[in-house]
């Protein structure tokens, strides 16, 4: 891979600084506490989070060494017990929050349910004994496959408790997605339910476990256990499946958590490459429990009487660390949605604001540019006046985007936290504290305390302000992954070869280019394999992206690259338009024109090409390597499973 050296040419210089009102209120309250946190933190990492473990947590030891760094592989907490269900309910239990909610849960047909702190305990011990009956011990592995309920919140609790480390499978997944991470990880129960209810359809997921495990597929499997939601007819296997509301109610509720070592394996979660089988990326358990509750406790501003939405499904990373552990851990109150927006009503999103008295929203860019094309009319309808702090995940927000966030939804009165992880950093690396960091559109702002990050050429070298380089990380934090399952070597190669040791230390690096500017504040590129190289030039695809996005007849966008003869490589832009808008040639023409005027004539794109959607995966993001096949013409290659809707994919080919 070449090195990117990318120009800068976002040029977005509104500033928004925190409400007064807000910041005198907050946990971090102004600049200069934010400094005096991250100076603390670089100076002596280690005995940073040391402090923070010993205050914040539960342990049932403490530990012998804070941090055992033989590069790549980090210990965290050597020796010390920790059980991160217990500090998740047990301890909330003898304060004023045992009757406090803990979940608020509504489904898609409405049906809704409210579990306080004492009720989420004892679901989760009683799950944790039906588990034991099954025969799981720790160190088993357990997957789920579930619809956004209670009972997947309760599962994960439950398999924390008794140290048996989950694999979650977000329940879009095809069978074969299930089989193959079901058998990389050699589960020996699976969780699931009979079926969910997803725009406005019924979910068939017991139908796809039978499926993945027709003809003995994954031999280590020896139970299914399943939950009743849609109450449809499903194919039953006498002896293998067992339904948890016909064994709840004669099992034990108490249970008690099992003391676990801080590096004991919590879970293993599985990201797709483009080619290849997927890693599972293992986390463990005391470096994630103290991480994702900073982060969350920090970054969201939680008070102890918020009601908190994450949109997210519980099977990808963000529902593990922020519906699940982050806020749970904290005594918050965390909502849980399943449904999504959709033809029978497109605003539910924020009929659940206004039902809820929502405080903290954390929503995907992807959505928010969907709420966009929505129009104004739906969120203008409802009261969303209880918001108080706003959040974005999954990818960089382009500048429009959030400013249409920060106004229609915000009131201009929200700080807006663009965060910027991944599943392999367990929590928050980039991002604003909301009462502390004055904020830029379409930028991540600046590290969470303890985050020693920079962005570097192939040799490991810092760049300039406002050059293109690698975004990596420079030591170790508590939630990083240990590993990929089973694979050491790859876990190496992937994360922290790719960049050149600096003076014998190894760099963390997950694929994201990015820049810095006169400021310090970081601004995330996409992967690198987004960067275009045209004419020798660099240029980011989100910064051409949001270039055709601040075009008024624009929706959304994304970009690729496309071989050319003279130019190494063209512009090739994929474009759905506000509903208003058709398409054309004049458009077309308008359009490159525009990326002209607001970036400079080495960005015009080569071809623009409309559409009415573009290929995402399910939990959002845009399939881009999908559009690079296309604007080729080659046949799409890697694994398709990810899909939402595999029709998007399937008009574009056919109108190439």
């Amino acid at each position: 891979m070449s090195q990117p050296t990318i120009e800068s040419i976002l040029n977005e210089k509104r500033l928004f600084e925190p409400p007064a009102e807000f910041a005198n209120q907050a946990r971090i309250n102004g600049m200069a506490a934010y400094d005096a946190l991250y100076e603390k933190a670089a100076a002596d990492p280690a005995a940073f989070w040391a402090e923070l473990a010993e205050k914040e947590l539960h342990w049932f030891k403490k530990w012998d060494q804070v941090l055992d760094w033989q590069p790549p592989f980090a210990k965290w907490f050597v020796g010390g017990k920790i059980n991160i269900s217990y500090n998740c309910l047990d301890r909330h239990l003898t304060t004023e929050r045992r009757n406090k909610a803990a979940l608020i849960w509504e489904g898609e047909p409405g049906d809704e349910r409210t579990l306080t702190y004492a009720q989420l305990h004892r679901e989760v011990c009683q799950m944790a004994n039906v588990l034991k009956d099954l025969g799981v011990k720790k160190g088993d592995r357990v997957g789920l496959y579930m619809p956004m309920i209670p009972e997947a919140a309760i599962a994960m609790l439950a398999c924390a408790r008794i140290g048996a480390p989950h694999t979650v499978v977000f329940g879009g997944f095809s069978a074969e997605a299930l089989r193959d991470r079901l058998n990389d990880a050699e589960a020996k129960v699976v969780i699931t339910a009979d079926g969910g209810f997803r725009k406005d359809k019924t979910i068939p997921l017991k139908a796809a476990v039978d499926k993945a495990l027709e003809n003995n597929a994954v031999p280590s499997i020896t139970n299914v256990l399943v939950v009743q939601r849609t109450q449809e007819d499903i194919y039953w296997q006498d002896g293998r499946d067992v339904w948890w509301h016909e064994v709840k109610p004669t099992t034990s509720a108490k249970c008690e958590a099992e003391p676990m070592d801080a590096e004991d394996m919590l879970f293993i979660l599985y990201t797709s490459g483009t080619t290849g089988k997927p890693k599972g990326v293992v986390h463990t358990t005391g470096g994630y429990n103290l991480y994702t509750h900073m982060t969350f406790q920090w970054t969201f501003d939680h008070k102890e009487n918020d009601v908190y939405w994450c949109t997210a499904d519980v099977g990808w990373i963000t529902g593990h660390s922020y519906i699940v552990y982050g806020p749970l851990s904290n005594g918050a109150t965390s909502l849980m949605y399943e449904g999504v927006p959709r033809p029978s009503n497109p605003g539910c999103f924020w009929d659940v604001v206004e039902k809820y008295g929502v405080n903290i929203f954390y929503t995907a860019p992807t959505a928010i540019r969907a709420f966009i094309k929505m129009g104004d009319d739906r969120p203008n309808a409802r009261d969303l006046s209880s918001l108080r702090i706003l959040g974005t995940v999954g990818e960089p927000s382009n500048p429009e985007a959030w400013m249409w966030y920060h106004k229609v939804i915000g009131g201009e009165r929200c700080p807006i936290v663009d965060t910027w992880w991944q599943t392999e950093t367990g929590g928050f690396m980039l991002t604003p504290l909301p009462g502390a960091t004055p904020t830029k559109p379409g930028s991540a702002t600046k590290p969470f305390p303890g985050i020693l990050a920079d962005v570097v050429d192939l040799d490991g070298n810092p760049v300039g302000d406002n050059e293109g380089g690698y975004l990596v990380v420079k030591h170790p934090w508590p939630s990083m992954m240990r590993t990929v399952y089973g694979n050491d070597e790859r876990f190496r190669r992937t994360y922290w070869e790719h960049i050149a040791p600096k003076d014998g230390k190894y760099l963390y690096f997950a694929g994201d280019g990015a820049r810095r500017d006169e400021d310090g504040y970081f601004w995330v590129m996409g992967r690198v394999d987004d960067v275009l190289s045209v004419s020798g030039h660099r240029l980011g695809t989100m910064e051409i992206e949001s270039a055709l996005v601040s075009h008024p007849a624009v929706a959304e966008a994304a970009v690729v690259g496309r071989k050319d003869e003279i130019k190494g490589e063209d512009v090739y832009a994929f474009v759905t338009l506000e509903g208003s808008f058709s398409a054309s040639d004049e458009l077309k023409a308008e359009l490159k024109q525009h990326v002209v005027d607001e970036i400079g004539i080495i960005a015009r794109p080569g071809e623009i090409r409309f559409t009415d959607a573009l290929p995402k995966t399910r939990s959002g993001k845009i399939i881009r390597r999908f559009l690079r096949n296309l604007a080729s013409g080659e046949e799409v290659a890697g694994d398709t499973t990810t899909m939402e809707d595999q029709s998007v994919l399937d008009k574009l080919r056919a109108g190439a």
